[in-house]
């Protein structure tokens, strides 16, 4: 990371280290490099504790009510909920399948694009996740993963590729969507797909001037016939029973990495072990490293500690979210700690020297355990959590989308609080596994939350729409940004939670957004849009989030006096399509439903009712024809869009497939 000179930069930092002296996290503004390259945003957290804070104070309490839009930039269809970067005055941004974009941060004019091509050679790893979540800047280049495995270093300037290394086997069903991270010298990247096959997690560190491949930690051990990579391998294996290699193990690193640069450490958090079921592969155990945060040596990738949040865990309650870095001032004596609110609903606080807890609370609804033992690490399990095999449903919160997913929350060094999106929703477990949208009494609510690290206490709360609360950023002028479900992007007071300023961006608002600052301006962007497994919950978004077909996708850039306005989104014909050849069929339609369930649903929705994510098929034309509809299912026309080919279902499928549609299609509202 660059560090700025001159008296400008000087007077600046002068500023900086005042609001800092005698808060909680001055140290930890530091160590984690807060003050360096102020002006920037470059990686998914800015700084390498992925704090999700920027010190500038140019937008502040007092003139936020004069924030308006400086310019905006159409984007193409995809998923769009992705965080972009920011360095020396250009702005980068990758949606969709890793579509990579350059723009002038000052007017929004497009530099450059580059484009991957991911979905024609993706292969099968089409059928699975959504789109990028992020990229990252370093030296004078773009990093960014993509859907098919590959790792992309493109020239900043240019947009040019510099090289390009495949992670991945192409015949597995791994893929990327997460950010890359870069740090002297280094880029790491891990990798999704532990839900989907027999899939053996991993993080790969490469050379971030060249691609070649320094080290590669894996998650969990493998076959031990074979023999272990190193000792971590061989500690892990005494924790798994029974022939659980055969089935992968699960423990990707799809999202969570951060970088301590004081101790030159890595930190990954981990996935559930797949097959989550102990009752398959494994009988027992805590099957490390999975549900697992984990720090490495960054020169070498050697395995330091770890903490494992869900020892045999089963209710995909994985540590893959952010970590954020801190030095907190713990029964009067500093603390170097990392801080995470995974899924599981407990907010952590762990000692980073070491990897021992220091504190945990609930900040969610969380009936799965009444506590963490804090002289073990280990939850306190309510009786019953292990459902599998009993014969009976179990009801637990949160759900497996977690009481915080991947959206990122930011701590505030100078409030010395921590600040979160969380998601209020349970489910119903079974021997069968769980109901995807159980519809249970008090779910289905989201909410922003300040919350202090130090008292474990929520401090103040903001109720938001839908089951997503956006990610969010905390910035040095005492604000909140995060942007909602229902087109509002908002800006709090990082003390109180009030709302001191709110604007309609036409779409929901769920990407991170970003602060940076060009010749002495500071501006805030965010991307608008939906995408991701967002969309899967169709049910709770249906109110907000517009048709795939019509929703506005837009890099939107705000300045104090800014006065740009957004057109009006198209509207689009709603008209249900005729279909005067139906005639309806329970047991054909059950059939369907069936299909869909196993091949459809993650993108177009439970019961067939898209949440932005892919279109609704329920209005599409191509269901009343038998050869269109084959022709995108079967023959793959739609696969540079991004709609996978599926050309091992038979046409008996296919069929029954096309059948269900029309059968929702009947059921829309005349």
């Amino acid at each position: 990371m660059r560090i700025r000179t001159g008296a400008a930069l000087a007077a600046a930092l002068a500023a900086l280290l005042a609001m800092g002296a005698g808060t909680p996290g001055a140290d930890s503004l530091r160590q984690a490099g807060i003050y360096a390259d102020p002006d920037n945003w470059t990686g998914f957290g800015r700084t390498p504790g992925s704090q999700h804070f920027s010190p500038l104070t140019g937008i502040n309490t007092g003139n936020v009510g004069k924030l308006g839009l400086a310019w905006s930039y159409d984007l193409q269809p995809g998923a769009s909920v992705s965080a972009p970067v920011e360095a020396d005055g250009v702005l980068y941004t990758a949606t969709g399948y890793s579509i990579v974009t350059a723009l002038d941060a000052v007017t929004g004019r497009e530099l450059w694009r580059y484009d991957p091509h991911a979905p024609e050679v993706a292969g099968h790893k089409l059928r699975y996740g959504w789109g990028i979540r992020g990229l990252a800047y370093d030296n004078g280049h773009i990093f960014v993963g993509t859907h098919d495995g590959r790792l992309l270093s493109l020239d900043a300037k240019t947009g040019k590729l510099a090289w390009s290394v495949m992670t991945l086997k192409s015949d597995d069903i791994r893929f990327i969507t997460g950010p890359p991270r870069v740090f002297n010298g280094k880029v790491l990247i891990g990798h999704g797909g532990g839900d989907h096959g027999d899939n053996r997690g991993y993080v790969t560190c490469y050379d971030a001037a060249t691609g070649r491949q320094l080290w590669r930690f894996y998650t969990v051990p493998g076959d031990p016939s074979l023999g272990f990579e190193d000792k971590a391998q061989a500690m892990a294996a005494k924790t798994w029973t029974g022939e659980s290699w055969k089935y992968g193990g699960g423990g990707v690193v799809w999202h969570g990495i951060t970088y301590d640069r004081e101790f030159d450490r890595f930190y990954i958090g981990t996935g559930n072990a797949e097959p989550a079921s102990r009752y398959i592969g494994h009988t027992s155990g805590d099957n490390l490293f999975s549900a697992s945060i984990v720090a490495l040596d960054a020169k070498t990738g050697k395995y330091v500690w770890h903490y494992q949040l869900n020892p045999g865990e089963e209710w995909d309650y994985d540590a893959d979210m952010d970590m954020q870095l801190a030095t907190l001032k713990i029964a009067g004596k500093p603390r170097k700690v990392l801080m995470q609110a995974p899924k599981n609903g407990f907010f952590y606080v762990i000692d980073r020297t070491n990897g021992r807890l220091i504190s945990a609370e609930k900040f969610a609804k969380v009936t799965w355990a009444t506590r963490i033992d804090l002289k073990t690490g280990r939850p306190v399990e309510v009786d019953g959590v292990h459902f599998r095999g009993r014969g009976k449903a179990f009801e637990t919160w949160p759900g497996p989308t977690g009481a915080h997913n991947w959206l990122p929350m930011a701590f505030n060094p100078k409030t010395g609080l921590v600040y979160i999106p969380v998601s209020e929703r349970g489910a119903v477990f079974g021997d069968k596994g769980s109901d995807a949208d159980p519809d249970l009494q008090g779910g289905d609510k989201s909410r922003l939350v300040a919350w202090d690290p130090v008292r474990q206490k929520e401090v103040w709360r903001v109720e938001t729409p839908g089951i997503w609360s956006g990610g969010a950023i905390a910035t040095g002028g005492d604000l909140v940004f995060q942007g909602q479900v229902d087109h509002r992007f908002n800006a709090y007071s990082a003390q109180t939670g009030r709302r001191l300023w709110s604007f309609d961006a036409r779409a929901p608002v769920i990407a991170p957004p970003i602060t940076f600052q060009v010749n002495g301006v500071q501006y805030v962007s965010v991307l608008t849009g939906y995408g991701i497994t967002l969309g899967l919950f169709s049910r709770t978004t249906q109110a907000y989030v517009p048709d795939y077909r019509n929703m506005a996708r837009r890099v939107l850039t705000f300045a104090v006096g800014g006065a740009q306005t957004l057109p009006a989104s198209p509207t689009i014909d709603k008209t249900p399509q005729p279909d005067p050849e139906f005639v309806a069929d329970a047991a054909r339609a059950a059939k369907g439903k069936a299909a869909f369930d196993g091949y459809c649903r993650l993108c177009h929705g439970i019961n067939a009712i898209a949440g932005g994510t892919a279109p609704d098929l329920r209005w599409s034309p191509i269901m009343a024809s038998q050869d269109a509809f084959k022709s995108v299912v079967h023959e793959g026309a739609f696969v540079t869009k991004g709609m996978p080919q599926f050309e091992d279902l038979s046409p008996a499928t296919i069929e029954d497939l096309r059948f269900y549609l029309r059968t929702r299609a009947q059921q829309l509202p005349k």
